[in-house]
């Protein structure tokens, strides 16, 4: 990501809230957003993208897509405790 991306962690919150945010953050000049999500919020992460292009800003196109996965081990170390593997997303739009 380069240093002048303004970036949009995805939750559990309303797509639309996300949806603002990016809106904001072009409309302050901002010339590309990052949308960064895991696991389960990666779906969401991906409506906000589409809700941007296609219902509020058309001119926005996607740059990349990148894919991951991030790896935590466990806090305690319990017999037979082993790393999660947990599915990132990271979309970046343009202007």
């Amino acid at each position: 990501m380069t240093e002048n991306a303004s970036a949009v962690l995805i939750g559990k919150k309303p797509i639309m809230n996300y949806v603002l945010a990016c809106i904001t953050f072009f409309h302050s000049g901002a010339k590309e957003v990052s949308i960064k999500a895991r696991g389960r919020s990666i779906s969401r992460a991906i409506d906000v993208a589409e809700v941007v292009r296609h219902r509020f800003l058309p001119d926005a196109k996607i740059k990349s897509i990148s894919i991951g996965t991030d790896r935590f081990l466990p806090q305690d170390q319990e017999d037979g405790a082993t790393a999660t593997n947990v599915s990132t997303i990271e979309i970046t739009l343009i202007r």
